[in-house]
C-alpha cells in the first residue's frame, strides 16, 4: 500500500546562502556597478549611482556614529517613501544600528507605544505627509523638545529617546535637520564605520518591524542581516533581476515588501530603484514606468487595480515592463490576467509571506504558467522549508488543508524582548506557525485557503479586529462590539463593526467612524458600521463572527472575491 505524500517541501538550490551583512552587500554593489543607476526619487529629483548611494550611506552612518549612537541601539524611521528613507536604512545597517520601521499612518498613541516598546534612541522623521503632521505630533507627545538642544531630549513619556532628525528644509529648536546631520561625520567616525563593516555579524538583529497581534498590541518582529539579505536575494532572483533592470517601488518602504523585496533585492542584484512618489498615486506610477522605462513593478492588488482603472491608462507606454511582484493580499484572478496582458508584465510573480518570515517564503517563478500564477502562491523559496499541519501538529497529506508552517533562513529572531509571544508562534523545532490555512499540491505549489484566526487583510495591511474592538470599547456609548472582515472588490477585505450601544444612546455609525479616525490609522477605521440589538452567539456565549460575516455579505450584496 502506497503511503500518501506528506505536505512538506524544502527549497533546493545550487546558489549558496549569503552569509553577509547589509553593509558588506552594499560595498559589493558599489564595487561591481559603481556608475550604474541605483536610486531614482522622481518627486525629489534625486538620482544616485551605486557609487553615490554608497557614499551617502557611509556619510550618514558616520554622522550617526558622530552623534554617539552605538551598535545595537535602535533608530526609528517615520516617513513616507523618500530617498532619505533608503539612505537611512543602509546607513543604520552600516553603523550596526537596529532600524525600527514606523508606519507613516501611525498616530500619537501608536507612535508612543512603538518607540517605548523597543527603546528607540533616535528618530528620523518626515515633517509631514498627507494629513499627518509628524512634527506637531512629536511636539504634543514630547513638549520638552521646545526647550531641549538637538540630541539632548529628555522626555517624560519617551524616556530613552534623545535625538530627533527631521527631514525638512527649515530649522526648528530641538531637531537636527537631515541634510545637516548627513555632513557631520568626521574622519574618526568614518574609520569606525569601516571597522564595523568587518566586525558586525550577519546573525545580529538589524530591523524591527511592528506587526499587530490578537492582543491588539503591536509586536516587534526582529530580523537579522542574514534574514533579509537572503530574502531580498531570492525574491529578486525569482524575477530574474539584473543590473540592467529598473524596479518601480510604489509600495511603502516601512513594510518588508518595500525595504526587503525592493531595496535589499536591488542591493544584491544591482537593478535601479525608482520611487514614483512619497505615497501611492496611480498616475505617478504609470508616468514613472513610462518615462524611466521600468522593467519591473511592485504592488498590492489594489494598486494594480487603480493603475488599470486610471482614465489615461492607455496613454502611457508600459511596453518596457516584463516582471514584478504582486503580493500583500489575495490576488484577484482577473486583475492578474489584465496585469500580464495590458501592462505587459508577462513574467509577473506572486509572492506569499509575512513580516515574521522576512517576508517571503513562497513565490511563483517568472516562467510559471499563468494558471499557476492565478491559482497558487508558487513554490517554497530556496533553503526554506514548509509543512502543513493539522490541529494536533501532525503533517497532513498533500491536498489537505491545514496550518502553514515555515522554517529556515527567513524566520525572524523573535519578537523584541517578548519570549512568551515568540514561543507562541515559533515552536521548539524552529517552525514558524503562520496562522494561515493552506494546501500543497503534488508538485509543491501552495494555495492559501483561509486563516486560522480572524485577521483582516485590507489592501495589503494586516488588521486585527481585537485592536479595533479594544478602542471602540473606550467609547462611552458603546456597550459591546464585534469586528470582522467582509469581502471588498477594491481592497480584498473591508472592516465591519457590529455595535450594541447603551440604552438611550443617539450615537450614529458616522459618529463611531469619526471616533476611530482621530485615534487610529486610517486603514483600521471600519467602513461598515451596523448598530444591532444582539450578536449571534454559541450556547457557551461566544460570538459567531462567521454568521455576522455571512449576514453582512447578503445585506451588502457581496460575494467572496475569487483569489489566488
Amino acid at each position: 500500500m502506497t503511503r500518501a505524500q506528506k505536505s512538506y517541501v524544502c527549497g533546493t538550490s545550487s546558489v549558496p546562502l549569503r552569509y553577509a551583512t547589509i553593509g558588506q552587500m552594499l560595498d559589493a554593489a558599489v564595487e561591481r556597478w559603481p556608475g550604474r543607476p541605483a536610486l531614482i526619487d522622481r518627486q525629489q529629483g534625486v538620482r544616485f549611482s551605486w557609487r553615490e548611494l554608497g557614499r551617502a550611506a557611509d556619510d550618514f552612518a558616520a554622522s550617526l556614529v558622530e552623534l554617539g549612537l552605538k551598535p545595537g541601539e535602535r533608530v526609528g524611521i517615520w516617513s513616507p517613501n523618500r530617498y532619505e528613507w533608503v539612505v537611512t536604512q543602509l546607513a543604520a545597517a552600516k553603523a550596526g544600528l537596529v532600524l525600527v520601521n514606523i508606519n507613516p499612518a501611525y498616530r500619537i498613541a501608536e507612535l508612543e507605544y512603538a518607540l517605548n516598546k523597543v527603546g528607540c534612541r533616535a528618530l528620523v522623521h518626515a515633517d509631514r505627509f498627507k494629513s499627518s503632521d509628524y512634527t506637531a505630533m512629536l511636539l504634543e507627545l514630547c513638549p520638552e523638545i521646545r526647550s531641549s538642544a538637538a540630541g539632548e531630549l529628555a522626555a517624560g513619556r519617551i524616556p530613552q529617546l534623545r535625538t530627533l532628525i527631521r527631514i525638512a528644509a527649515d530649522e526648528l529648536p530641538g531637531f537636527y535637520r537631515f541634510e545637516d546631520v548627513a555632513r557631520i561625520g568626521g574622519p574618526e567616525a568614518h574609520e569606525e564605520v569601516a571597522r564595523l563593516t568587518d566586525l558586525l555579524q550577519p546573525d545580529e538583529p538589524i530591523s524591527i518591524q511592528f506587526t499587530s497581534g490578537t492582543t491588539g498590541f503591536p509586536k516587534g518582529a526582529t530580523l537579522s542581516h542574514f534574514n533579509i539579505v537572503n530574502n531580498g536575494a531570492f525574491t529578486g532572483a525569482a524575477q530574474r533581476l539584473t543590473e540592467h533592470d529598473r524596479l518601480c517601488i510604489p509600495v511603502p518602504l516601512y513594510h518588508c515588501f518595500g525595504m526587503v523585496a525592493g531595496v535589499l533585492s536591488s542591493v544584491v542584484h544591482g537593478n535601479a530603484m525608482v520611487l514614483p512618489g512619497e505615497g501611492f498615486d496611480p498616475e505617478a506610477v504609470l508616468r514613472a514606468v513610462a518615462e524611466e522605462r521600468c522593467t519591473a513593478l511592485f504592488g498590492v492588488p489594489t494598486m494594480f487595480i487603480a493603475e488599470l482603472a486610471h482614465p489615461e491608462f492607455r496613454s502611457f507606454d508600459l511596453t518596457s515592463l516584463r516582471t514584478g511582484v504582486m503580493a500583500g493580499a489575495p490576488c484577484p484572478i482577473e486583475v492578474m490576467k489584465r496585469v500580464a496582458s495590458e501592462m505587459h508584465m508577462q513574467s509577473v510573480t506572486i509572492a506569499y509571506g509575512m513580516t515574521e518570515t522576512s517576508p517571503a517564503s513562497f513565490q511563483t517563478a517568472s516562467d510559471d504558467a499563468l494558471e499557476r500564477r492565478v491559482s497558487t502562491v508558487g513554490r517554497v523559496l530556496p533553503h526554506m522549508e514548509a509543512r502543513i499541519i493539522d490541529a494536533e501538529g501532525r503533517t497532513v497529506p498533500r491536498g489537505t488543508a491545514g496550518e502553514l508552517c515555515i522554517r529556515g533562513c527567513n524566520v525572524m529572531l523573535g519578537y523584541w524582548e517578548d519570549p512568551e509571544k515568540t514561543a507562541d508562534v515559533i515552536d521548539a523545532a524552529g517552525w514558524m506557525h503562520t496562522g494561515d490555512l493552506a494546501t500543497l499540491d503534488e508538485e509543491g505549489y501552495c494555495s492559501i485557503v483561509g486563516r486560522v484566526k480572524d485577521m483582516i487583510i485590507r489592501g495589503g495591511e494586516n488588521v486585527y479586529p481585537r485592536e479595533i474592538e479594544e478602542l471602540l470599547y473606550r467609547h462611552p456609548e458603546i456597550e459591546a462590539v464585534q469586528v470582522f472582515g467582509v469581502p471588498d472588490p477594491k481592497f480584498g477585505e473591508e472592516i465591519c463593526a457590529w455595535i450594541k450601544v447603551r440604552a438611550g444612546s443617539t450615537c450614529s455609525p458616522e459618529d463611531i467612524r469619526e471616533f476611530c479616525r482621530v485615534r487610529i490609522a486610517h486603514y483600521k477605521v471600519p467602513r461598515h458600521v451596523k448598530l444591532v440589538e444582539d450578536f449571534p452567539m454559541t450556547v457557551t456565549g461566544k460570538a459567531q463572527k462567521f454568521i455576522m460575516r455571512d449576514l453582512m455579505k447578503t445585506e451588502l450584496g457581496l460575494g467572496d472575491q475569487r483569489t489566488a
